[in-house]
């Protein structure tokens, strides 16, 4: 090989090291800032779809009280039929025991338990006719569930919205919110309200005023909500 010959080698042999020099690193620096927006818009994509994932307890409510509504509104049904569906569904997702004990308030800890188990009887057949009645107010109308917030472990309130499709009055949606509780190995509603007011708070202040009034005397509450059947 000529002396220029050797000159012109080292020549390109710089010329290759150069680059590898430059354009490499500029490359990889072209290739990072296109992948970092990717990535990002990767990240928040999932962090999105885990914040709007359902919860067990607001898949609980949506589910059940969809359910609910189908049994109210279903035409095909006889009288006596809806009636024994609401009831058996109501029965699969309601603590009727709790919501029962609780409404005695102070009077609960004092109970026999054959006094207790009277009253709860008397308080399931109250209270699945009291649900009947509201949620028959609804019917036709669809819930949507928008969001839940945790009061506790395992103790969820879940929000809801009331529409009438056939409203176009421009009204803003009815406020539902279902107390779920899964202390007990499954979730079970013990509480709803309507537009703020809780329904089992407000029975439960209705039965210790009657209480009062009797002695304490949980036999008469249950004769009483017996005949208000």
């Amino acid at each position: 090989m000529s002396a220029r010959s050797g000159s012109l080698a080292i020549h390109l042999r710089k010329i290759r090291i150069m680059r590898r020099r430059t354009i490499l690193p500029a490359l990889i620096a072209i290739s990072r800032r296109r992948l970092l927006p990717l990535a990002l818009a990767t990240l928040a994509v999932a962090a999105i779809s885990a914040a709007q994932a359902a919860t067990p307890s607001e898949t609980f409510i949506s589910n059940n009280i969809q359910r609910s509504f189908e049994i109210l509104n279903g035409k095909e049904l006889r009288p006596e039929q809806r009636s024994r569906q609401f009831q058996d569904l109501l029965l699969g997702i309601v603590d009727m025991k709790r919501i029962a004990l609780f409404t005695l308030g102070q009077y609960g800890g004092t109970a026999s338990l054959a006094d207790q188990d009277r009253f709860v009887a008397a308080f399931q057949n109250y209270a699945i006719a009291s649900y009947q009645t509201y949620f028959a107010r609804y019917a036709g109308q669809t819930l949507t569930v928008s969001g839940s917030t945790e009061r506790a472990p395992q103790d969820v309130i879940v929000m809801t919205m009331l529409r009438d499709p056939n409203d176009h009055s421009g009204q803003q949606p009815l406020e539902v919110d279902f107390r779920v509780r899964s202390d007990t190995g499954k979730p079970m509603l013990v509480d709803f309200s309507v537009a703020g007011m809780w329904l089992a708070l407000e029975e439960r202040d209705q039965f210790v005023a009657f209480l009062d009034h009797n002695d304490g005397s949980i036999p008469k509450l249950t004769d009483h909500l017996n005949q208000a059947r």
